[in-house]
């Protein structure tokens, strides 16, 4: 990992309010420094500004969005005098050496970093560098109380309605025996990454790159599995990749499965919110409670989606009270869905129809509360 130069060693930081522009900037002579840098930053996707000349980078150095300083610039700049400032980095030659510590804490350096060993890190700052702010999407899970609770369905209709509201959206299957979310969608047939394209992910993934990458339909990106052999991914390759969809888009929509594996527990886990869907049946009920239990433990906000109508009697209030969860919202019963996914329809189309209606609900409710965490 990156070293710290000590806070109380470190200058107060002075900022300049000018807007940054898109390239990082490399100050080094170093040929091979720089051409480790100029790769890393390939592999970002993003261009940096390199000054070989430090005496005529004093218009640039408050604006620009980082600063990576190679160790045979370090006492150059130093003497210059620049402003205290944050994101600059200071590539030195050795750790046990005491004199690159030294010109850290000399320039105001935020941290100190070594090859080969730090390289991923700022191959991550550069990549940051290239995408803006870090998003941090609004993330719901959905998982079915009981097989054939409609999760799939109520995943792909939240995802559709988002995305018709004019969000940016990613619909995530991470129920690899659900029979696939592109076939919910209907774009089993739109090339794109599956998840097995994506099983050695690891460390930082680009948020754009993997956003263009994926099958969409309708406005929205999917990522589910394909028909091959591969039944689960690892918790690091998992995560890689929904830290990269959460800074891709707006929403992102997780179908979950009720029995996680390791990655879909991390996945429970960093979601805001997790909808329980069950059918306003006695069996679906007592299914559901033990898929409960589980789920209670992984996500802190779990909401009940009941589906109705039900032969028993039972109400979306009923339901909520016997599983102890808040009733998020109860969906009646949506005329010609079956035939509608049949036809390779996605359901979230109908305006006017229950299911869309109670998305919208699902939706501002969600929102709100996202932004009140955020605010």
């Amino acid at each position: 990992m990156p070293r710290l130069v000590p806070r109380s060693r470190r200058r107060p930081v002075s900022t300049v309010g000018a807007a940054p522009p898109e390239r990082p900037l490399v100050v080094t002579r170093d040929e091979t420094l720089l051409d480790d840098l100029l790769r890393l930053a390939a592999a970002a996707s993003i261009e940096v500004e390199v000054a070989d000349r430090p005496d005529a980078l004093r218009s640039r150095w408050a604006a620009v969005p980082l600063v990576v300083v190679g160790y045979d610039q370090a006492e150059t700049l130093t003497v210059l005098g620049l402003p205290r400032r944050p994101a600059v980095f200071l590539v030195g030659r050795r750790d046990d050496d005491a004199d690159v510590w030294r010109r850290g804490v000399a320039l105001g350096a935020e941290q100190v970093l070594f090859f080969p060993d730090d390289e991923p890190w700022l191959a991550g700052r550069f990549a940051d560098a290239a995408e803006g702010e870090d998003g941090e999407a609004l993330m719901v899970g959905v998982v079915g109380g009981r097989g054939g609770a409609g999760a799939s369905v109520l995943a792909t209709a939240l995802s559709v309605s988002a995305s018709r509201t004019g969000l940016s959206v990613i619909l995530v299957d991470l129920d690899p025996l659900g029979g696939g979310l592109d076939l919910v969608l209907g774009a089993e047939g739109v090339t794109g990454l599956r998840w097995p394209d994506l099983a050695g992910s690891k460390g930082r993934l680009g948020a754009r790159a993997l956003q263009a990458e994926l099958p969409g339909r309708h406005g929205l990106a999917v990522l589910s599995w394909d028909r091959g052999d591969l039944l689960s991914m690892a918790p690091e390759a998992a995560g890689a990749v929904l830290a990269a969809a959460r800074r891709a888009c707006d929403l992102v929509v997780l179908d979950l499965p009720r029995w996680p594996d390791p990655a879909a527990e991390r996945a429970a886990g960093l979601c805001a919110a997790v909808l329980l869907v069950v059918p306003a049946e006695v069996r679906a009920v007592a299914a559901a409670a033990r898929v409960a239990v589980g789920l209670t433990t992984l996500a802190a906000d779990v909401r009940l989606v009941t589906r109705g109508p039900s032969k028993s009697g039972l109400s979306g209030a009923d339901v909520a009270a016997a599983l102890g969860l808040p009733l998020g919202a109860h969906l009646t019963a949506e005329p010609g869905l079956t035939e509608q996914l049949d036809r390779g329809e996605p359901p979230g189309l109908d305006d006017k129809g229950p299911l869309v209606v109670g998305c919208g609900h699902l939706l501002d409710a969600l929102l709100r509360d996202h932004r009140v965490r955020a605010a």
